[in-house]
Parts: C-alpha cells; sequence; structure tokens
C-alpha cells in the first residue's frame, strides 16, 4: 500500500524528465530535446532532488556529472520508461499509422548512411507519428550491449561483437579499397606493394573496432603507416581524396560517397571476411507489437538494400 501512496504521488512527465536529464545532463539541452522551457525543467529536477534527497546532477568544472545515486537511477529509468509505454501502446488491434512513439537504434555512421534513409522514409509511409532517434554506435556500447539495449530499441552492430542477446540478421557487404581518383602511383589495379608503401585512414583500433583492416595486414606481413585514425567510416572517402592515402572501407558506402568526394574503388588484393550486420535488441521487447513491428520494419527496409544492385 505503501508503494501504491507514492506512484498515486508521482507525475509520470517526471520520469520522462528524469530520464532526459540524466542523459544530456544539462537543464538547457533537456528543455530543447523535451520541448519544453528551462524553467519547467529546473522545477521539475528541483522535485526530483526532493524526492530522492539527492542533488542528482553535480557540477565539476564547467559541466554537470552523476552522482553516485543518479548513475544507478539513470541505468533503470530507460527500462521504466519502456515498460510504460508497452502498458500505454497496448491495443486490441495494433495500427502503427496511430503510433505515438519515439525508437531509439544505437548504429554506426555507415549504416546509419547506407540503412537509415530506407528505414525513415518506410516510418514516414507507415507511421508518420513515430519518431527516429539515430545514435552514434561506440565500442563502450558494444562492449556493454545488454546495457546499451535497457535504454535504446536496438544496436545496429556487425556479427562478432555481441553475444547472448536476439538479433536478427540484415544485410552483408564486401570491404574495397578507395584511393584518390588523380592518385599518381595506382593504375589500374591495387597490389599488396601499394597497402605496404601507401600511407592508411584507417577506423581506430581498439579490440571491438568494427573494420579488420589493420589486424589481417599484419597476418599478411604489412604493417601499415596510418597517417589519419578516424572513429568512424564516412570521414574516410574525403580523408583519402586528394593525397596518397588508401583506405577500406564498405563497397556500398565507397559507392555512395566515391563520387562526390573523388576517390577509385578496387577490390582488396587480399581475402576479407564480408561484413554481416544484424539488428540486436533486449528480449523485454518480445512481446510489444509496437517493437515487434519496428523490427520487421529494420528487416524489411534491410531487404530493399539487399536488392539494390551495388
Amino acid at each position: 500500500m505503501a508503494v501504491d501512496r507514492v506512484l498515486a504521488n508521482l507525475d509520470l512527465n517526471l520520469l520522462v524528465t528524469l530520464d532526459a536529464l540524466l542523459r544530456e545532463r544539462n537543464v538547457t539541452r533537456t528543455s530543447e530535446h523535451l520541448g519544453v522551457s528551462q524553467p519547467a525543467v529546473s522545477g521539475a529536477l528541483a522535485r526530483l532532488r526532493r524526492h530522492f534527497g539527492d542533488p542528482l546532477l553535480t557540477r565539476v568544472g564547467n559541466r554537470y556529472e552523476l552522482t553516485p545515486l543518479a548513475a544507478r537511477v539513470a541505468v533503470l529509468t530507460g527500462p521504466a520508461l519502456a515498460g510504460v509505454r508497452r502498458v500505454f501502446d497496448a491495443t486490441a488491434e495494433f495500427d502503427p499509422s496511430r503510433l505515438d512513439r519515439e525508437f531509439t537504434l544505437v548504429i554506426s555512421d555507415y549504416a546509419a548512411t547506407v540503412l537509415g534513409p530506407l528505414v525513415a522514409r518506410e516510418i514516414a509511409r507507415l507511421a508518420p507519428g513515430v519518431r527516429l532517434r539515430l545514435e552514434q554506435t561506440s565500442p563502450y556500447a558494444v562492449d556493454h550491449a545488454e546495457a546499451t539495449l535497457r535504454a535504446a530499441d536496438g544496436l545496429i552492430v556487425p556479427h562478432g561483437f555481441v553475444t547472448d542477446l536476439p538479433y536478427l540478421d540484415l544485410f552483408e557487404d564486401r570491404w574495397v579499397c578507395i584511393v584518390s581518383a588523380d592518385h599518381p602511383e595506382v593504375g589500374d589495379a591495387l597490389t599488396l606493394e601499394h597497402l605496404s608503401a601507401l600511407p592508411w585512414v584507417m577506423y581506430v583500433d581498439r579490440p571491438t573496432a568494427f573494420a579488420p583492416a589493420a589486424r589481417q595486414l599484419r597476418m599478411l606481413g604489412i604493417e601499415a603507416r596510418v597517417d589519419a585514425a578516424v572513429d568512424g567510416f564516412v570521414q574516410m572517402p574525403f580523408l583519402v581524396a586528394g593525397t596518397r592515402r588508401i583506405a577500406l572501407i564498405q563497397e556500398r558506402l565507397a559507392r555512395l560517397l566515391g563520387p562526390v568526394a573523388g576517390v577509385r574503388i578496387f577490390d582488396c588484393p587480399f581475402d576479407v571476411v564480408p561484413v554481416a550486420e544484424a539488428f540486436w535488441w533486449n528480449p523485454m521487447y518480445r512481446t510489444d507489437p509496437a517493437h515487434t513491428w519496428f523490427r520487421e520494419l529494420i528487416v524489411t527496409a534491410a531487404a530493399t538494400l539487399r536488392h539494390q544492385p551495388r
């Protein structure tokens, strides 16, 4: 009964504000994200501080940090909001055209570029009340996939990095090499000697990095000289263009950005394991009709991508 009295005295809007505040760690950004005034967010923060008996956000230099209690609460707000949404989204017959919900995808800049527009168009066509939020993935998000998926609706990342969570296969892509269109040293073919002699633009080399270039080159006895290290793929063609550099990126992205950046595309002169993208999700959504629809929409969009000529 005491728990019921606590819930009866709480405003569900506070949960929405709490979730945004703990993610943004800034009253101004939270008000912009929620579309409400700063005084309203400040008032909600004051109420939350009284409820928890804790400041939740503390100033450190020119930024705010979560208190230890807020850090514990932060991992609970996403699942709590998802549970509330599932309760109020429940209907006798699910109709996506009447759905008012935001879906969050944690996704690489590569997948966001080649798959994201197809997903966005399908959502606009079938469910105009749905909002799509794309968040850039990171090694931390992948290393802690279970925690990531407590606050997000899906994680799109290649096979080989996430285990013990449900997934749906999406599409495959192959790796290609790119050099500047006016490269003075590369003619009609790319050789292993080129890979050894030319400077590289390479994805940041971490254990959960999403490109196999550095490791596979080392297996060939080639120690790449890295001129530029990046944490995304979209920048690569533009960092290669007009230079002696070389990079290894996904073929679909190379075909899309190559003409804009001014780069040439070559088959790799060594065997590279294809990238196989998958959609990973939290099993708490297994019986959620809205999430089931969203998963099916992602797979449908990926099927369209698979049938597009490369």
